[in-house]
């Protein structure tokens, strides 16, 4: 079954002018995605902002916005709910190449990002696979405000910093679901040990290849799940010695399987097409 649904966010006019768009998720990490491969989409900070407040828009974590490129299948651009840009999604990316592989008949496909160029495959049994290219993990590749060790940060908690086109911050604690999130993942967002703010995690270790994460996304807020926090927490629990570099993630939204492997960090999860709909622009 299928849904249509029109948002009139203004007062309508003579003419009025609207904007198609798709809602989808992963694993609860839910998205707004514009399809502007054929005609430019008017998005910017402010679209995304009315778009994304769940009370009087449609409400997401982040907005997607294809476009055509000679150098991939399709270019992505992210946008936060709060209006502010995201160099990387990575459920939004699963959720997308799932979408355009039902369209091609394809089972892979190539996709640029400000992250990069990513790689997605058809994992079977309704799961998609993307690539989310290798870790950054010195200092300035993250960013960090200035040198430092990225492993463990003087911050209380001791967390490591990952880069994955986002920036992240990951602690490692005894019990995730006892952590205050909102609290702590608003606090650390800001702290100034990141330019560029970052991304939060809590996580736990269930077992040698099994973690429990809970996430606080920059310029989002607690979200269900998110695939670059993942694979930056992945590769955390890696690097301390925690887990080994194939982990299943328990998330707030189910659960995604994240492989650190010699060509990037792959992340393999479900995704949902929940309805179409258009915006009312004027």
């Amino acid at each position: 079954m299928s849904y249509t649904i029109v948002y009139m966010p203004a007062m309508a006019g003579s003419e009025a002018t609207y904007l198609p768009f798709m809602k989808m998720h992963g694993l609860g990490n839910d998205f707004v995605v514009v399809d502007a491969r054929q005609a430019a989409a008017p998005v910017d900070s402010h679209l995304a902002q009315a778009m994304g407040d769940r009370h009087t828009g449609i409400g997401f974590d982040q907005l997607a916005v294809m476009t055509e490129t000679d150098k991939a299948d399709i270019h992505l651009t992210f946008w936060n709910s709060d209006g502010s840009q995201a160099a990387a999604c990575g459920n939004a990316t699963r959720c997308i190449a799932r979408y355009l592989m039902d369209e091609t008949g394809r089972d892979a496909l190539t996709i640029t990002t400000e992250r990069g160029t990513l790689q997605a495959v058809d994992a079977d049994d309704g799961l998609i696979s993307v690539n989310m290219g290798q870790p950054l993990l010195t200092w300035d590749q993250v960013p960090l405000a200035h040198e430092m060790e990225t492993l463990s940060l003087p911050i209380e908690g001791a967390p490591t910093a990952t880069g994955m086109g986002n920036p992240h911050c990951t602690f490692f604690v005894d019990d995730a679901e006892a952590i205050d999130l909102q609290m702590r993942g608003a606090e650390i967002e800001h702290h100034p040990l990141f330019p560029e703010r970052t991304n939060v995690q809590f996580a736990s270790v269930i077992g040698p290849d099994h973690l429990r994460m809970r996430v606080w996304e920059r310029g989002v807020g607690i979200t269900l799940a998110s695939g670059s926090s993942s694979c930056a927490t992945a590769v955390a629990a890696v690097r301390r010695g925690l887990t080994g570099r194939d982990v299943t993630i328990d998330l707030d939204g189910g659960r995604i399987q994240i492989s650190w492997r010699d060509d990037g960090v792959w992340m393999t999860g479900p995704t949902a097409h929940v309805f179409d709909g258009q915006w009312r622009l004027t």
